[in-house]
């Protein structure tokens, strides 16, 4: 299966949460959705499930969740 890669730019911030992040790539419609995926152990950040809600997302970093890839610059 071929993985959809999402670039998303970090503005004005050094870092975005984690559930935000997902909300503004469209990977889930709600913060409640995104909690969801976390705690189930569903999202990847760079190279491991990690079950922060709250982490801190800055640039360089990767999270895969389902067929997603957000490259984050």
């Amino acid at each position: 299966m071929t993985s959809l890669i999402i670039p998303f730019k970090i503005e004005n911030a050094d870092f975005i949460t984690l559930t935000q992040l997902l909300k503004a790539t469209d990977c889930v419609n709600s913060g409640g959705d995104a909690q969801q995926l976390i705690v189930a152990g569903k999202v990847i950040y760079n190279g491991a499930v990690d079950y922060r809600k709250r982490l801190k997302v800055r640039v360089g970093d990767v999270i895969k969740v389902e067929n997603k890839i957000i490259q984050v610059s």
